[in-house]
């Protein structure tokens, strides 16, 4: 039978190894840069859903307003699937709000293409679109 002290020392091995294991997870799956946003004209860009012909105008700061266009709410956890220089994927989840998958492809700094597909308040959404560079917000 095992003594406490045996137990401690297991269980400081397990704590060390997680750890270990954790830090040698790449920086992007701890905090997604998603450089391809970098190099988007700010300010305000119009998206064109090509599904219905509706319109949504997007000020844009950081090119995550891109992302989560149907669940607007912040605190949603996010995983990067991909990250190329002309394409991005992220994946994301709104506890108790559902979950979304979105594809930012880059044609030049002032035209994206996009499609997203999801949960949002338990209905599926599923729609693609061009947006464009405008100006100022």
């Amino acid at each position: 039978m095992w003594r406490m002290s045996q137990w401690r020392i297991a269980w400081r091995a397990a704590a060390a190894l997680v750890a270990g294991l954790f830090a040698m997870l790449p920086a992007a799956a701890q905090a997604p840069e998603l450089a391809m946003f970098d190099g988007l004209k700010k300010g305000g860009w119009l998206l064109r859903i090509r599904d219905d012909g509706s319109q949504r105008r997007i000020c844009l700061r950081t090119g995550s307003e891109f992302i989560q266009l149907r669940h607007r709410q912040p605190g949603c956890s996010q995983f990067v699937v991909k990250d190329e220089p002309s394409e991005i994927v992220v994946q994301y989840t709104c506890r108790g709000n559902g979950y979304g998958r979105t594809s930012v492809r880059r044609e030049d700094n002032e035209l994206v293409q996009v499609k997203t597909q999801g949960i949002y308040n338990g209905v599926p959404f599923a729609f693609g679109g061009e947006a464009r560079y405008e100006g100022p917000c």
